[in-house]
């Protein structure tokens, strides 16, 4: 098994670069760029699997339909990203879920210029109303997407607002005429992260091998 422990910073990259940074397992998290293979998480250590979503081949499941059901009544827009108070009172709300890792701010995922530094930036915000549900951050390259960081209201968790904007995401990924869509990093091992790997179309990043298929059995 490969070990990989990198980073690097980086305040500004083109489209393409990010498509390829991405296709080699890194993320980031405003100017710092990383990847790693391992990381401990409840108390042990996993084996990180990065996730892509082939969005020529993607086709969302039953439970997802009803999601996007479920939210018909909604409004979303998509736009530049900017961070403001009530992003910021949205954060502070759905921070309360976490036991482990507990993040700061949104600003521990984000630039000062989200929209721009260290590549171009949007967000899917979702209303109900004038009320803000759910705030998802979206990476463009030029052949992908990849997701950021999403928040959303937890006391409307039945309406499976993560999975909803993930879906959206998706659905203007294709729009924009992307070929994969990034959902972040997960593990081999049994985690909270493991709604990212209910997708269809899945690949997952061997370190060792490159991108491989995606099932729950070779797992």
């Amino acid at each position: 098994m490969i070990m990989l422990d990198q980073a690097f910073r980086a305040h500004s990259t083109q489209p393409a670069e990010m498509d390829l940074l991405w296709a080699n397992g890194w993320r980031h998290f405003g100017a710092y760029f990383f990847r790693y293979s391992l990381a401990e998480h409840g108390g042990r250590i996993c084996s990180v699997i990065p996730l892509r979503v082939d969005l020529e081949r993607f086709a969302p499941s039953r439970s997802q339909k009803r999601a996007l059901a479920r939210n018909r009544d909604l409004t979303v827009i998509i736009r530049d990203s900017f961070i403001d108070e009530e992003k910021e009172a949205l954060f502070n709300r759905h921070r309360v879920r976490f036991t482990d890792n507990v993040p700061d701010s949104l600003y521990t995922f984000l630039s000062r210029q989200p929209a721009r530094m260290p590549c171009q930036n949007q967000e899917i915000c979702v209303y109900d109303g004038a009320r803000l549900l759910a705030a998802s951050f979206l990476d463009l390259g030029e052949t992908a997407t990849s997701a950021v960081y999403a928040v959303f209201e937890p006391e409307e968790h039945k309406r499976s607002l993560g999975i909803f904007t993930m879906l959206r995401a998706i659905e203007y990924s294709r729009e924009l005429g992307c070929r994969y869509y990034y959902p972040g990093y997960a593990y081999r091992e049994p985690s909270v992260y493991d709604y990212k790997k209910n997708f269809a179309a899945l690949e997952y990043l061997d370190w060792s091998e490159g991108w491989q298929q995606f099932n729950h059995d070779n797992q």
